[in-house]
């Protein structure tokens, strides 16, 4: 599930190949401000597909202008980051940030 409360996207439960490609759509489709987190503290399941949806995420936004950062990554996730070696293309946050326009 891939839900929105305020500038956070949050994303809860499994992401693997079986729903790899609704939760990207999902996700993408919540993407309207300049600057959002995307928070994974509630993902439960992971597998190598993640990779691929993060960086579409990624893609997507930077064609619109925006900014994403991700925060509570999960340690199977941060593996698979690390393994595949694009930690440099994840913007990974490790504290929880302020509303970027509440600055």
């Amino acid at each position: 599930m891939v839900s929105r409360d305020g500038y956070r996207i949050i994303v809860q439960g499994s992401i693997t190949i079986d729903n790899v490609v609704t939760m990207t759509q999902r996700g993408a489709a919540l993407f309207d401000q300049s600057h959002l987190v995307i928070d994974l503290d509630k993902v439960t399941e992971v597998d190598s597909t993640i990779v691929s949806m993060l960086l579409e995420w990624l893609r997507t936004t930077r064609k619109s202008g925006y900014q994403l950062e991700f925060i509570n990554i999960p340690q199977s996730l941060e593996s698979l980051i690390q393994l595949y070696g694009i930690a440099e293309l994840i913007p990974v946050t490790m504290h929880h940030p302020e509303h970027p326009n509440t600055a």
